[in-house]
C-alpha cells in the first residue's frame, strides 16, 4: 500500500504541475480545492480497497497498458492520456488569462459537487464489481455483475466520469474547457462501444445482460 500511496503524492504532483504552471501563479483557489479533493478521494479510496479488496487495488494502480489488455484500447489509452493532459493544462492557462472569474462561484460549487458525485459513484461501483479493471480485459473467473450500480446502467464507472469531467471545468473557471470535456466524452463513448463488443464475444451472459439494461451511461438517454 505504500507503493500506491507514493504513486497518489506523485499524480498529485503532476496535476499540481500541468494547473498551477499555465496558470502561472501559486494563487489559484480553485486548483487547490480540486488537489484537495483528489487527494483526499484517492487516498479514502487507496485505504478502502486495501482493506477490503486488494485484488481491485492492485488492478486499479496497475498500468493503463497492460499486455493482456486489447491492442485497440492500448491505442486509445494514449491518445486518451494524452489528450487529458492537454485539457487540464489548458484549463489552468484559459482561468488565468480571464482573471479567474469567468465562471460564477455558485458554479465553481457545483463543479465541485460534481467531483463528489463522481468519487461516491466509482465507489459504489468498487463496492459491487470486483473486476472493474482500468483497461479493456476480460479477467479469470469474470462473470457479469448487475447488481448496483449495474442494475441502472452498464458502465456505472463512465457515468461517474461524465460528472468528474463536468465538474472539473466548472470548478476551475474554464469555459473553454467543457468543449474538451466534450471531446474526451466521445473518446469515452467511442470506447464503450469496442468494450461492449469484447464482453458480448468473451464474457458468458453479457448478451443476455444488455438485453436487461437498455442504457450505458444515462438512463432514457444512451
Amino acid at each position: 500500500m505504500a507503493v500506491d500511496l507514493l504513486k497518489l503524492a506523485g499524480w498529485i504532483a503532476v496535476l499540481a504541475v500541468l494547473i498551477l504552471g499555465p496558470a502561472g501563479t501559486l494563487g489559484y483557489p480553485a486548483a487547490w480545492v480540486f488537489l484537495g479533493l483528489t487527494a483526499v478521494s484517492g487516498l479514502a479510496m487507496i485505504l478502502w480497497l486495501g482493506r477490503y479488496n486488494p485484488s481491485l487495488l492492485r488492478e486499479r494502480m496497475a498500468s493503463p497498458l497492460q499486455r493482456a489488455q486489447k491492442p485497440w484500447d492500448r491505442g486509445f489509452m494514449v491518445l486518451f492520456m494524452l489528450a487529458a493532459i492537454a485539457w487540464m493544462a489548458f484549463m489552468g492557462w484559459d482561468a488565468a488569462r480571464n482573471g479567474f472569474a469567468a465562471v460564477p462561484a455558485w458554479l465553481q460549487v457545483i463543479g465541485a459537487l460534481g467531483l463528489v458525485a463522481c468519487m461516491a459513484g466509482v465507489w459504489w461501483t468498487f463496492r459491487e464489481n470486483t473486476f472493474a479493471a482500468p483497461v479493456v480485459k476480460v479477467q479469470a473467473g469474470q462473470r457479469v455483475i448487475d447488481t448496483g450500480p449495474y442494475s441502472i446502467v452498464r458502465h456505472p464507472l463512465y457515468t461517474s466520469l461524465l460528472a468528474y469531467l463536468i465538474g472539473v471545468p466548472l470548478l476551475l473557471g474554464s469555459w473553454w474547457g467543457l468543449v474538451g470535456s466534450a471531446v474526451l466524452i466521445i473518446g469515452i463513448a467511442w470506447r464503450a462501444v469496442h468494450e461492449e463488443r469484447t464482453l458480448r464475444a468473451e464474457l458468458p451472459g453479457y448478451e443476455d445482460y444488455v438485453a436487461r439494461v437498455r442504457y450505458r451511461f444515462v438512463p432514457y438517454v444512451w
